[in-house]
């Protein structure tokens, strides 16, 4: 419980913080493109009921994010693709997805969590209004750099890692998903 309380404190810093940055948090969302996940509605719902996402479902639950996941928000997920997990040496995988380490899974799963809903227009319009390049306030306390490049939103994590964002604007009943190509990594 105190997790969850503390984690719902952060978002609410986080989601004050952006909407600050950004300057632009627009409360409608736009349908650029359409996704087959809309029939379901929160943010993990979505996410269980499409078989591209079965890594990062079982990770949300060995981490006890769900019900985190599933209140109110809103939260802007990046979420990665089982294929963005299979980068991933599969003995890390498999070591992160053990109760002993609990706490360094949720730390990268909330590393890719942003508090507030952002869809790919306030993303953009963001890192064209900072220069070129935003840095962005994660629920776990990092950073992450948002750039563009052909068009398409990059993330680069703390560690150097780079992952393209494939979708933009999954509606969710809690918030938004844009999937991404690479887990990203905090720093540490």
């Amino acid at each position: 419980m105190k997790k969850i309380v503390f984690l719902l404190s952060i978002a609410i810093g986080m989601s004050t913080y952006l909407q600050a940055q950004c300057n632009s948090h627009n409360t409608h969302k736009t349908s650029a493109q359409s996704n087959a996940w809309t029939h379901a509605s929160d943010i993990v719902d979505i996410a269980a009921g499409a078989d591209d996402f079965s890594t990062l479902v079982v990770a949300v639950k060995a981490a006890d994010l769900v019900s985190t996941l599933k209140s109110e928000g809103p939260f802007t997920v990046f979420a990665p693709l089982n294929s963005a997990f299979a980068k991933l040496p599969q003995e890390t995988l498999a070591a992160l997805l053990k109760p002993e380490n609990k706490g360094q899974l949720s730390s990268i799963l909330t590393y890719h969590v942003v508090a507030g809903e952002f869809n790919a227009k306030d993303i953009i319009a963001a890192i064209n209004s900072s220069g070129g390049s935003f840095t962005v306030k994660t629920v776990n306390g990092g950073e992450l750099v948002a750039t563009l490049s052909n068009g398409n939103v990059i993330l680069t994590d703390e560690k150097g890692g780079v992952s393209a964002v494939t979708k933009t604007d999954v509606d969710a009943s809690n918030g938004v998903i844009h999937v991404i190509d690479s887990v990203v990594l905090p720093g540490g």
